[in-house]
């Protein structure tokens, strides 16, 4: 009996020292899942912070972007209004300008209906020439053009180039 008791004494010792391992392993595992638990609160808190400020941004934004939408709004509003005073100004002043006639142009001296050497009246499809030696005024068939000079009529050419004749 007494070695049955010492028996049962050393393994109710072993089962008590493993019972004693669990329980510090269990320990250690639950002061980890603590750590965890605490670090993931941390951060969940973090998160809810971070939560919190990008919402209070976006309603800054939010508000901001209203008030310059509004501000765009007024402009807008006060451009159709300068449009339509520029509109009114624009009509009342072509209707004062309506009965006004576009100013006739002077009177052409007498000699410039007529070429000075054929009497050629000149109209919209016979050109007028300046003479740049005696300043005659001559249709095209009565006058030379000269290149870089300009054109002269036949008589001051001929004057100029008794060979050419």
């Amino acid at each position: 009996l007494p070695q049955r008791l010492a028996a049962l004494a050393t393994t109710a010792q072993e089962e008590a020292r493993q019972s004693r391992q669990q329980l510090l392993a269990q320990r250690q595992e639950v002061a980890q899942l603590q750590e965890q638990l605490s670090r993931a609160r941390q951060d969940g808190e973090r998160w809810a912070s971070a939560l919190q400020r990008a919402q209070r941004e976006a309603l800054e934004r939010e508000a901001t972007r209203g008030a310059e939408q509004a501000r765009q709004q007024e402009l807008i509003r006060d451009m159709k209004g300068r449009l339509l005073e520029l509109l009114r100004e624009k009509d009342a002043l072509w209707q004062k300008t309506e009965g006004i006639d576009t100013p006739m142009p002077s009177p052409a001296p007498h000699d410039t209906g007529f070429c000075a050497r054929c009497h050629k009246d000149f109209r919209l499809l016979s050109r007028r020439y300046n003479c740049r030696l005696c300043q005659g005024k001559v249709c095209h068939a009565c006058s030379v053009d000269m290149g870089k000079q300009g054109r002269c009529c036949l008589l001051c050419y001929q004057q100029r180039h008794p060979q050419g004749t």
